[in-house]
């Protein structure tokens, strides 16, 4: 029976010795987790007999080999695709094959379809958004980016303007340049084409000032001192604060370009100021864009995706990675390049995203790193490479013990 409890140990030791060998392999590989091989005894004992009467243990064998899902180290890397999990929760990945797999490997790729995928071809799911980065599902489907395609170009709908008109100036007359008080913007038409639009104003009165978006309609204005083509009417108070206009006004804009013609355009006034200091322009946007095609991408802590283009525009509806989480982790099984499938004692998966509730933030640009700690695991092989020479010297011994009984005379 001795051979048999030493050749269990010499047994156990070197499984012990694999999984040390298979973490130290792995010490670099992102988002490994450590293995420890875990040992129970065994013991023989006669039907029926309990208490002193039970036999002296058989020996040992490998109970169970379980993962260590600590948090490893997150690496910055500065690619925008690299994804690390900070805290709990695993990514959905959907194989080639069709089946579901998870893993804390966040080193992704786009494939020539716009698909983000893992090294393996597995794509990463996650929930499909709105323009604002809301979820608008809850079933969670393969992210896939618009690489390929073009956003559309979007007319202007709305142009504002904050600026100071200087109080200081006189009643304009024939003398007055109607260039003085100005700004230009380029506001877009339906087909993305830029149309340049020129802002003019013309202090027609104490605390009152007309604008115009054509120079001569302005000029012949001073001129003649007949106001009353102007696009737009400012009137402010004694203050300075705008009394009225107290909503955008409807302007007409023509676009250059055949076929296309006039298009309306919203002008927002209603931030001017009067104040005795020079005239400054501080904020003129426009919500126009011309076509633009995908330049990159961003992932927010949320796993909101948000795109850019070459117009300078970013959307944030290119969904939302979604995370995974088990009641128990120990359940899953591995079944190589970082992924692990679910069994019936990890139960099932539970989707929720990033940040809300026990699920962990996401980094983006960087990854995660394997959870092995070196030192430790060189000291667990020395540890394993001992028992392993005492199990083989207890086999040793007793081979001593039997070549005496044998050798008796």
């Amino acid at each position: 029976m001795s051979f048999q409890t030493g050749l269990s140990g010499l047994n156990a030791s070197s499984q012990s010795l694999d999984v040390i060998g298979n973490n130290i392999a792995n010490a670099n590989t992102i988002g490994m987790k450590s293995s420890r091989a875990e040992f129970a005894d065994l013991v023989a004992s006669t039907i029926g007999a309990g208490g002193a009467n039970v036999s002296p243990g058989i020996g040992t064998a490998v109970g169970a080999i379980s993962q260590q899902f600590t948090q490893g180290n997150v690496s910055i890397t500065g690619n925008s695709l690299d994804i690390a999990i900070n805290g709990s929760g695993f990514f959905q990945l959907t194989k080639p094959d069709g089946t579901t797999a998870y893993s804390r490997n966040g080193q992704f790729k786009l494939d020539k379809d716009g698909n983000i995928v893992t090294n393996t071809g597995a794509n990463l799911m996650g929930y499909p958004t709105d323009t604002t980065g809301a979820a608008t599902s809850t079933t969670p489907q393969k992210l896939a980016l618009p690489t390929g395609a073009s956003i559309p170009a979007k007319v202007t709908g709305t142009i504002t303007a904050e600026m100071n008109l200087d109080a200081r100036a006189p009643i304009a007359s024939a003398t007055t340049a109607p260039g003085q008080y100005g700004t230009s913007v380029v506001a877009y038409d339906t087909q993305g084409n830029q149309v340049p639009l020129s802002l003019y104003f013309v202090k027609s009165a104490n605390n009152t000032w007309s604008g115009y978006t054509d120079l001569t309609a302005a000029q012949t204005a001073i001129t003649s001192a007949d106001y009353s083509t102007a696009n737009a009417t400012l009137v402010f108070s004694t203050t300075g604060t705008l009394i009225s206009p107290t909503a955008a006004t409807s302007i007409t804009l023509n676009s250059p370009y055949n076929g296309i013609g006039n298009f309306n355009v919203q002008l927002d006034l209603t931030k001017a100021t009067q104040y005795g200091t020079d005239f400054a322009v501080s904020n003129l946007t426009q919500d126009g864009y011309t076509a633009g095609n995908f330049t990159g991408l961003s992932i927010d802590s949320k796993g909101v995706i948000t795109t850019t283009y070459s117009n300078g525009q970013t959307m944030k509806n290119g969904g939302m990675v979604a995370l995974a989480n088990f009641r128990n982790t120990q359940g899953l099984t591995p079944t190589g390049g970082g992924e692990y499938t679910e069994t019936f004692k990890s139960g099932q998966a539970q989707l929720g995203k990033p940040t809300i509730g026990n699920y962990g933030e996401l980094r983006s640009g960087a990854l995660e790193e394997s959870n092995v700690d070196l030192t430790a695991e060189l000291v667990n092989m020395m540890t394993a490479q001992r028992a392993y020479q005492a199990n083989a010297q207890t086999i040793k011994t007793q081979d001593q013990i039997m070549s005496t009984l044998v050798n008796l005379r």
